[in-house]
């Protein structure tokens, strides 16, 4: 599980931990995202028993104690499973989140007091990189979800959303739809709200223009037209939950 190390975008860098035993025989990438500037940012924690790992990836591209920000999705073990063992490496490094996500684990959880983001809250990182948080609740899992903008490169870290499975390359073009839609096949994993094209269609108006997966390579292109496609593919499987449930119900 030797760590992949990619510059995805200026000054944002990959780190990429594959886990060959997860969905057999092609296996499973679990990805942490690094911005750099004055204050630099940790995007995905990490599950805890991968922090060895991670942090000495971390570690060959700037030194742990000087991270400032940390940050992720939602609350779930691959997300933050490692935030107090690098709130303890880095003393200076503070959680931030969306109200929900504080209120409801991390007030609680976080060694330290966490940042609360109000939604479209940005954090000036300096070094000409700044990152805006944008409420995504239930999309695509976890009433506390986000994402994190990175305006100057026109990047979006997308949590969970586009999940692949295998081991691509750090960045591609291309199709990412459909693999993310073979992922939601085997794995469920979306709650299938009512208002995820909705929210998905929001983060499309930001035209980004790199896609920073945690599971799977990232993408570089329209990355409006990939969020675009998903908001069409999860309206059309929760039209057909409708459909489901309605004709259950007349039966």
């Amino acid at each position: 599980m030797e760590p992949n190390i990619s510059e995805i975008a200026d000054g944002i860098y990959r780190i990429s931990v594959f886990v060959p035993e997860i969905a057999p025989p092609v296996g499973f990438t679990f990805n942490h995202f690094l911005v750099l500037g004055d204050e630099p940012l940790l995007f995905h924690t990490g599950l805890r028993k991968m922090f060895p790992l991670v942090s000495q990836a971390v570690s060959r591209v700037m030194p742990v104690h000087n991270l400032r920000w940390i940050t992720f999705g939602h609350y779930e073990a691959d997300e933050c499973g490692a935030m107090n063992e690098w709130l303890a490496m880095a003393p200076d490094a503070q959680v931030a989140h969306g109200m929900t996500g504080c209120l409801v684990s991390l007030n609680d959880m976080s060694d330290r007091q966490p940042r609360v983001l109000a939604n479209g809250e940005i954090i000036d990182l300096g070094g000409g990189k700044r990152v805006r948080y944008l409420d995504t609740p239930h999309t695509p899992h976890g009433w506390d979800a986000g994402v994190i903008y990175e305006e100057a490169t026109g990047t979006l870290l997308c949590g969970d959303l586009f999940t692949q499975l295998g081991n691509g390359p750090a960045l591609m073009g291309g199709d990412i739809v459909g693999p993310a839609t073979a992922a939601e096949d085997l794995f469920q994993y979306s709650s299938l709200s009512p208002d995820m094209g909705t929210t998905i269609r929001s983060l499309a108006k930001l035209l980004p223009r790199t896609l920073a997966l945690m599971h799977g390579p990232s993408f570089s292109g329209d990355g409006g037209a990939a969020l675009n496609a998903l908001a069409d593919e999860y309206d059309r499987r929760t039209s057909d939950r409708r459909q489901a449930i309605a004709q259950a119900t007349a039966a």
